[in-house]
């Protein structure tokens, strides 16, 4: 593995432990040359799943993608990253268990929602209003009312 520090492509593993349920392992590294530590993550390749956009497109699955989003919904919210990293991967498992190789963008959003409600409500509401493109007070309204009335 190659050291981030000074490109030496010999290490020593430190420490390993699994994690995400057994589903990756990782390892604390340190680097022969110039001594300093890292962590590397080992998980099984998976097939690969696309995703299908309202227009119709296929790109590849990108988990990035719906971290930076569920990150940005739960922005000043006293969600622990912990929590946040949780549902990305129960996400990221989901998506590809799916007996197909096709998922829809609308599924994954559904999905995404679904995760955000149990983890915090402003959350779920902040990203609501971007995925479903609330065009106005009374779009946001109902998704308030939707969500009340759930309770």
């Amino acid at each position: 593995m190659k050291c981030m520090y000074c490109d030496n492509i010999e290490s020593k593993v430190v420490d390993s432990r699994p994690v995400d349920d057994g589903a990756a392992i990782r390892r604390r590294r340190e680097c022969l040359n110039c001594g300093k530590r890292f962590t590397t993550y080992e998980k099984v390749e998976s097939l690969p799943v696309f995703v299908i956009k309202k227009d119709g497109k296929r790109e590849s699955f990108d988990i990035e993608k719906i971290k930076k989003g569920i990150l940005t919904a739960c922005e000043k919210r006293e969600v622990s990253y912990d929590s946040i990293e949780d549902l990305i991967n129960r996400i990221e498992r989901e998506i590809y268990n799916t007996p197909k190789n096709e998922v829809t963008s609308h599924e994954i959003g559904e999905i995404v929602m679904s995760g955000l409600k149990d983890l915090d409500e402003v959350a779920y509401v902040r990203f609501a209003s971007v995925y479903r493109q609330f065009k106005d007070i009374n779009t946001f309204k109902e998704e308030l009312n939707k969500l009340l009335t759930e309770e």
